[in-house]
């Protein structure tokens, strides 16, 4: 339970992390940022699958580029229903989600090795 509590709250800096690379990428505070990334988590794991499994033979011809396309969906989403987090059209939502998934990574390969 502590280990969930603890990449919740770091996917909520690393979303605070993203305006600061992303124009048109907003997050106004630490609440915001931690509601918002609930919601995208729980948009990913129920529509965002569901989309993944329909448009599994387009993932497969674009070489999974469109999981990308999938993922700028529901940061869209998410930002329509949080208030404190806006993203202004597509392109931000997309190299947004690019870089959250970059920092996540980052995040995980230092959580390893402490």
């Amino acid at each position: 339970m502590f280990e969930l509590l603890v990449r919740w709250l770091l996917s909520a800096i690393a979303l605070l992390l993203v305006p600061k690379i992303v124009p048109g990428f907003h997050v106004h505070g630490l609440m915001p940022a931690l509601i918002a990334s609930l919601v995208i988590g729980l948009l990913n794991a129920t529509l965002g699958l569901f989309l993944k499994v329909i448009t599994f033979p387009l993932t497969i011809l674009t070489f999974g580029v469109f999981l990308l396309v999938i993922n700028a969906l529901m940061i869209l989403l998410a930002s329509r229903l949080v208030s404190g987090f806006q993203v202004h059209g597509f392109a931000p939502a997309f190299w947004g989600g690019v870089v959250l998934t970059l920092l996540s990574f980052v995040i995980r390969a230092l959580l390893k090795e402490v």
